[in-house]
């Protein structure tokens, strides 16, 4: 059984003057009345009596008073709670009349049920490692985020890199008309010499043809002379005239363009294989980028199934990045009154055996919300002690210049006279 309060009286605390509530066992109890008439200090000295001294207020005594504060909690077990003389020393009672002191009480009280702003102002990682501290799950969520965060880094690295070779592959000119690969001169000069050297026989058989025309031209004249010699030197004039039709020399030009500009052939020949080499270089990388984003998804899959497998106290929230969400929304998307219900569900979590929690300043609710928010306290069976600037229906009593409007008033107090000698 979770403990509860079940009745609290206080006296002379900060601005409350006296004040008896009985709180209700499920739901919220709201404090209502005008600023400056002692909600917060009902607050105030209940942290004080529970928590112990360093909930104390600076100035605990009321201000005016010669009574020094009074505190008197019952609690849902039978467990009675007082402070009161003039140092205010706890008392704790069991129901069987034992006296106990602050160690039973932290044993049921958390802390932060006392202090709740305490939680709503740390940080949203603290908050969503107090949740995972809750739901056993932390040390495995850490250790997917920290692969999720190897990863992501790693894909950042490829990613960067594969853009770079994308934008390197851009810039880079591209000359269709030169080969493949770097042309070598020593082989151009190598067909340079071929084409020569053919060219150098052509040249040699022009010039017999041109020869045997002569001589035949000669013994034409000389026939007579010649007569004998005709027959052959006609037999030789078929033969060359045979093997010299048809031949066509080869222009050696282009190789020797190319020879004088093979510096700049191969410069373009080279700015085409690097941007053939940055294309496919930023395909591999996109390859890459493409299965580390794969790994990170289904690491994110694994860290939503791990919390959707956890007891949360809270359907809707979770935590993303390392920080707390509540239905998708961070901490500071967050309403107020979403924040106070995230803080309340996980401040309970935190000690189940501590049934109740101080809420101040419930105003920024409205009307409609504070229902719904008090049908979500009863349904927990979670008892809420709260303020809120008010003097509407939904407030369950009213604070008026530190009394309870509607209670009996005790007897104004009288200044005590001592005498000499009298104790």
């Amino acid at each position: 059984m979770s403990m509860k309060i079940n009745k609290l009286e206080i006296e002379n605390v900060k601005r409350v003057k006296a004040v008896k509530i009985e709180p209700t066992a499920n739901g919220l109890t709201i404090i209502g009345g005008k600023n400056n008439q002692g909600k917060t200090s009902v607050l105030d000295a209940i942290a004080w009596a529970l928590g112990g001294d360093r909930y104390r207020p600076s100035q605990a005594q009321r201000e005016g008073s010669v009574i020094p504060p009074n505190l008197h909690i019952v609690m849902n077990n039978g467990l009675i709670v007082e402070r009161r003389g003039k140092n205010s020393d706890l008392k704790v009672t069991d129901p069987n009349g034992k006296k106990a002191g602050q160690q039973l009480l932290n044993e049921f009280v958390e802390q932060l049920a006392l202090d709740l702003p305490k939680f709503m102002e740390a940080s949203s990682r603290e908050k969503a490692q107090t949740l995972l501290q809750i739901i056993g799950v932390g040390p495995r969520l850490a250790e997917l985020e920290r692969q999720e965060k190897e990863l992501y880094n790693e894909r950042t690295y490829i990613g960067r890199t594969a853009d770079q070779k994308e934008k390197y592959a851009k810039e880079q000119p591209y000359y269709p008309e030169v080969p493949s690969v770097p042309v070598s001169a020593s082989e151009l000069i190598r067909q340079q010499q071929e084409i020569l050297a053919q060219n150098g026989e052509n040249q040699r058989k022009r010039e017999r043809r041109h020869q045997l025309e002569q001589e035949y031209q000669s013994v034409t004249e000389q026939i007579q002379a010649l007569l004998a010699k005709q027959g052959q030197l006609e037999a030789d004039l078929k033969i060359a005239r045979e093997t010299s039709e048809g031949l066509t020399d080869r222009s050696t030009a282009e190789l020797e363009e190319n020879i004088s500009n093979i510096e700049e052939i191969n410069r373009k020949v080279r700015a085409n294989l690097d941007k053939d080499k940055a294309e496919e270089d930023a395909k591999g990388y996109r390859e890459q980028y493409k299965r580390l984003t794969a790994q990170i998804e289904e690491i994110r899959s694994q860290k939503t199934d791990l919390l959707k497998e956890a007891d949360l106290p809270l359907p809707g929230l979770g935590v993303e990045d390392g920080e707390l969400v509540y239905h998708g929304q961070k901490w500071d998307n967050m309403s107020g009154s979403e924040q106070l219900k995230v803080s309340t569900a996980i401040v309970r979590r935190l000690n189940p055996e501590c049934g109740f929690v101080l809420l101040d300043k419930l105003e920024q609710m409205d009307l409609d919300t504070l229902h719904e928010f008090g049908q979500w306290l009863e349904q927990e069976g979670l008892q809420a002690i709260a303020t809120r600037v008010s003097t509407g229906g939904e407030c369950s009593l009213i604070i008026e210049d530190g009394y309870v409007a509607g209670q009996e008033h005790p007897a104004a107090e009288e200044k005590k006279e001592w005498k000499a000698g009298v104790f």
